[in-house]
């Protein structure tokens, strides 16, 4: 690994994780090159966002392919073209499949909306607040097959204390902003070895 590892964010709509951590590396809270944003919405917010940041962004339209392998192959091209070492998913709503699992293995890592194994797949908020939870947060976590059922790297949470929907997203956007660089900047420069590093990062 590089001291900087080259990183490409996948997202699928606003962008926001990816902006928070684009300004991590612009401000030297996270050592890494995003060398590629890739999304699978060719209108997708993060396009602009990445525009602004004189970052290089990829768009596809899977429905265009005959199949998640075929569109897969093509993006594990375009990814080892530009020497990308991690994938960081922020906000894109596919499984990855076998192809860019195996390419990047234990190196794919995605932030979910909830505190893990509670609430994983779609409207994790949502599932949270029609739960009658008494807390929400967010989980930074390795990507395997399943849907959210990667091994957990770091995990933070918060009261709701009858707080509606807007105020708990608002709150989960924040630490997420904050979770994900800090995580990444830890998960990049430390041991390789997947169960040394979960082990570390656990205390």
């Amino acid at each position: 690994m590089t001291s900087k590892p080259k990183i490409a964010v996948f997202a699928s709509g606003n962008g926001s994780n990816f902006q928070a951590i684009a300004e991590a590396i612009q401000e030297g809270k996270l050592q890494a090159e995003i060398a590629l944003v890739v999304t699978d919405r060719p209108d997708a917010f993060v396009i602009e966002r990445a525009s602004q940041l004189g970052i290089e962004s990829f768009s596809f339209v899977p429905a265009k392919f005959d199949s998640k392998q075929r569109y897969e192959e093509m993006l594990k091209e375009k990814l080892e073209e530009r020497g990308v070492e991690w994938l960081v998913l922020a906000g894109y709503m596919r499984l990855i499949g076998p192809v860019l699992l195996n390419a990047f293995d234990n190196r794919i890592v995605n932030i979910h909306p909830s505190v893990l194994p509670a609430f994983p797949g779609k409207d994790a908020i949502g599932q949270t607040m029609a739960s009658g939870a008494d807390t929400a947060g967010v989980t930074v976590h390795f990507v395997d097959a399943g849907m959210d059922t990667g091994s957990i790297i770091s995990q933070k949470s918060f009261p709701i204390l009858g707080r509606d929907r807007a105020a708990v997203e608002a709150e989960i956007h924040k630490l997420e902003h904050e979770l994900y660089p800090a995580t990444l900047q830890k998960l990049f420069h430390q041991s390789v070895n997947k169960k040394d590093l979960l082990d570390s990062m656990r205390g």
